[in-house]
């Protein structure tokens, strides 16, 4: 049965930030990230007098302030909750291939895939554009697979306080398809809590949901 939850007037949950392994100044020098794509052309041996690469420094570190790492910035979004009913409490919410944008913290080469996301409410439902909100915060930074995997996981559940919540993330890294062994593959990493862990069919739910995606 759908149900089309209608706002409430509780106020949007907190935005709690997960950084498990994290560490961050919290702060962006635009002119040390500018200085250092100088470097980085002086140091590959290009010529910075090519009018392709005049102004390179200043676009290079503003694509990676404002876009690349935006989820280091800080939080952009509140999580807006809805009242459900208790009927409705044992359902899962799930959202398939969720575009993962972000950046391997090993060597700065991107990391591209998908993310399912699913939690069981305990009296409230999140808007649904927000579950691919908080994937996109936590992927804009540099990351690795399985803390990313984990931060989605912790941020929902200190959000909503659900039954449980499940996350899969599927992605390609370059660091491993451009250097190294130069091979193509996904790696696949997922975490459950709650009902999740306990609940077998919903579980296998999750994960055929997930497996169908991309």
């Amino acid at each position: 049965m759908t149900r089309t939850p209608q706002p409430s007037n509780f106020p949007e949950g907190p935005m709690p930030d997960s950084h498990r392994g994290e560490t961050t100044s919290g702060e962006q020098n635009m002119e040390q990230l500018e200085r250092a794509f100088e470097l980085l052309i002086e140091g590959l041996g290009l010529d910075r007098s090519d009018s392709h690469l005049q102004d390179t420094p200043r676009r290079a570190a503003e694509a990676w302030a404002k876009e690349l790492c935006a989820g280091l910035n800080g939080p952009q979004f509140r999580l807006t909750t809805f009242p459900v009913e208790s009927e409705a409490d044992s359902s899962m919410v799930a959202l398939q291939q969720i575009p993962v944008k972000s950046i391997c913290a090993h060597h700065l080469l991107p990391i591209l895939g998908w993310a399912t996301v699913a939690y069981v409410p305990n009296g409230q439902l999140c808007g649904l554009s927000k579950l691919s909100r908080v994937v996109d915060h936590f992927a804009r930074r540099p990351q690795v697979q399985e803390r990313l995997t984990n931060q989605i996981a912790d941020f929902l559940q200190t959000g909503l306080h659900p039954q449980g919540v499940a996350v899969q993330v599927k992605a390609s890294h370059m660091c491993m398809e451009l250097r190294g062994v130069n091979h193509t593959g996904l790696m696949t990493t997922s975490t459950l809590r709650g009902v999740f862990l306990e609940d077998t069919t919903l579980r296998e739910e999750f994960m055929q949901l997930a497996n169908n995606g991309k």
